[in-house]
């Protein structure tokens, strides 16, 4: 077959996935699947081998976009998404399938081929080449220098970094090398004039690119201009981002947002969002004494050294429990274009190039801004298709050690139960002493009683929650309240959303904050070919969905059901860049009851009936011994 067929039937493909709206240009839907194919949404076409672009394949890389973009998913290529396409934006590409999350993760042992931080605190940066006078008139090279410090100071105001130029001598070590270049520049991100691709960084790492920070000099470059100049701050912040270990981010308050969205503000007052902050934190640690540097100046030849350097941020020791190779999880979620792996009150961080963020997890309360500082395990989460992450957690979650929600539930409990047994209000004395004196066998009974979900916008909690598991009108097939979530998840192949618990699944129909429960549920889990108690299970836009389960996991490919040839697959090595001795042993499938025991069980209800039979006989003796 020709290149000219294959480019034929990606032609025929474009005009079915294309709006009903005003007819597009040809050359609009060549330039769309180019842009998809440059920003890894969509694998290139090989007639050689057969590869060419499908309908379904272009439909789904399209709303794979809007996805990360956050506009309406529609997977057409109408011309709002091309207006998207067309604007600046940053050269890196957003994101790659689930097939290649896996592939080049390991060289030799298991280890990464990128590092995605550097191991030093202090880093060098020296522009190379300016930007040329006749594109951008109004930068001269001290005001270069200017700039590109204070995008510098952003990153360091948060972190232990500190960024100077490198000293003076002969063939100095220089770790972010600074240059405007144009058009192809041998480094394999050609850039492309005015508008388009406006900059890139490469991560840190060992090779000569390293860290390393291109701008197209074909751009017109200034600052605080809202005019058709690009402002350099705002892209310098991002660009260094980059250069430091960050990838993009689907938030639009993000600075490693993708798109150029105008200038930022003063060099000299803007901070990190908090999204932001939190994940460079999650890889370099805090900056102790989190005060803002003062404003820079313009610096001469190089900045002073002469300052006693800050103190390093004490380094964070997990306890055992949070060994990422032990395998386990609590849950694990597709987020943002990254996978979160759930263990106690820690989690790890995937990128989507399957570069795991940090070898230290972070503390779920510290990142998720609404969750009570006391849970002790994230049950499931999942990213909504309207792009609001939902998280589910059992009451039994919160930590034993913590009796504020005790009391403030059994006050509730004894009022209700002695207000139709006694009148007389020596009755109430008695219940505030018999609500400190049975504080912790109460709390076996109200840890039993029920589970609650939380709606987050990025990191924040949205008004009016947690809200109870019961709204979502879930009933077991014997009839009751579903235990625990297990797992829930949005299956690509059709879009819906699925929730697993105690061996059974539920479908929903999810349209923004609207749910509908699907007829005929629940079914058996055992239906999927998979454990039928998974530890949390994950969906990706081309198709494929992994099922995780104690040390290992499961791949269902492209929708299918019941793969009998589906191996498992150690989590340890494809997943946490673990070595050694790894076990791949398949998990037994009954289910794995981690928290709530028949021992719990039986306390709850003796707690339970200790209420209504013991106080008849001891109340009295209580309040003569008090009183």
């Amino acid at each position: 077959m020709t290149m000219t067929a294959a480019f034929t039937m990606i032609g025929a493909a474009l005009l079915s996935v294309v709006s009903a709206r005003p007819a597009l240009m040809p050359d609009q839907y060549a330039r769309g699947v180019d842009w998809l194919i440059r920003y890894g949404y969509l694998s290139s076409p090989d007639s050689l081998t057969g590869r060419l672009q499908t309908r379904e394949g272009i439909e789904e890389a399209v709303r794979k976009m809007q996805c990360f973009a956050g506009i309406e998913e529609s997977g057409k290529l109408d011309h709002a998404t091309l207006e998207l396409m067309a604007r600046p934006r940053c050269s890196l590409p957003d994101t790659i399938s689930s097939e290649d999350l896996l592939k080049g993760k390991r060289r030799g042992k298991g280890k990464l081929k990128r590092r995605l931080s550097w191991d030093k605190t202090d880093i060098t940066w020296s522009v190379q080449e300016f930007p040329s006078p006749s594109m951008s008139p109004t930068l001269h090279p001290g005001l270069v220098r200017l700039i590109l410090t204070s995008a510098f100071r952003v990153w360091s105001d948060v972190t232990p970094l500190r960024f100077h130029p490198p000293p003076y001598g002969p063939s100095p070590q220089i770790d972010i090398k600074i240059t405007f270049a144009s058009s192809y520049h041998e480094d394999g991100y050609p850039f492309d004039g005015k508008g388009g691709n406006l900059a890139h960084a490469f991560f840190p790492g060992k090779g000569d690119l390293a860290g390393d920070t291109h701008f197209d000099d074909g751009e017109s470059w200034s600052y605080g201009d809202w005019s058709s100049a690009t402002d350099l701050f705002t892209v310098a912040v991002h660009e260094f981002g980059h250069a430091l270990g960050l990838f993009h981010s689907s938030s639009n308050d993000s600075i490693m947002n993708p798109y150029y969205h105008g200038p930022v503000g003063d060099m000299h007052s803007y901070s990190l969002s908090l999204d932001d902050r939190l994940r460079i934190q999650a890889l370099y640690g805090k900056r102790q004494d989190l005060k803002p540097s003062p404003s820079v100046v313009a610096p001469t030849t190089h900045l002073s050294h002469s300052s006693t350097p800050a103190p390093p941020n004490p380094p964070y020791h997990p306890p055992a429990s949070a060994d990422r190779c032990q395998g386990g999880y609590d849950a694990v979620a597709n987020i943002r274009g990254e996978v979160l792996f759930f263990r106690g009150q820690h989690f790890w961080r995937v990128h989507h190039s399957g570069s795991l963020i940090s070898l230290t997890p972070a503390l779920i309360h510290s990142f998720w801004m609404g969750l009570p500082p006391e849970t002790a395990r994230v049950d499931a989460a999942y990213e909504r298709k309207d792009g609001h992450i939902l998280f589910f957690i059992g009451i039994y979650t919160y930590s034993t050690h913590t009796h504020t929600h005790t009391h403030i539930y059994a006050v509730y409990i004894y009022i209700y139960i002695y207000i139709y047994i006694y009148i007389y209000i020596f009755f109430f004395i008695y219940i505030y002493i018999y609500i400190y004196v049975h504080s912790s066998c109460l709390h076996f009974f109200i840890t039993f009683s029920g589970n609650q979900y939380w709606v987050f916008r990025d990191t924040v909690s949205l008004p009016g929650y947690p809200r109870p598991l019961s709204e979502w009108g879930l009933r077991t097939s014997a009839g009751g309240l579903p235990e625990r979530v297990e797992a829930v998840f949005v299956w690509p192949h059709n879009g819906k959303t699925y929730l697993f618990s105690g061996g059974e699944y539920w479908r929903f129909d999810e349209l923004g904050t609207e749910r509908k429960l699907a007829e005929g549920y629940p079914k058996p889990a055992s239906i999927w070919g998979m454990p039928s108690h998974p530890d949390d299970i994950i969906g990706f836009v081309d198709g494929d969905t992994y099922f995780f389960k104690e040390s290992n996991y499961w791949i269902l490919k492209r929708g299918g059901l019941d793969q009998e040839s589906a191996s498992p697959k150690s989590i340890a090595i494809d997943w946490m860049n673990c070595e050694g001795h790894i076990s791949t042993h398949t998990p037994e499938i009954p289910r794995r009851d981690k928290d709530c025991t028949c021992v719990q069980s039986t306390a709850a209800m003796i707690c339970v009936l200790s209420y209504f039979i013991y106080p008849v006989f001891t109340g009295w003796i209580l309040v003569l011994v008090f009183y």
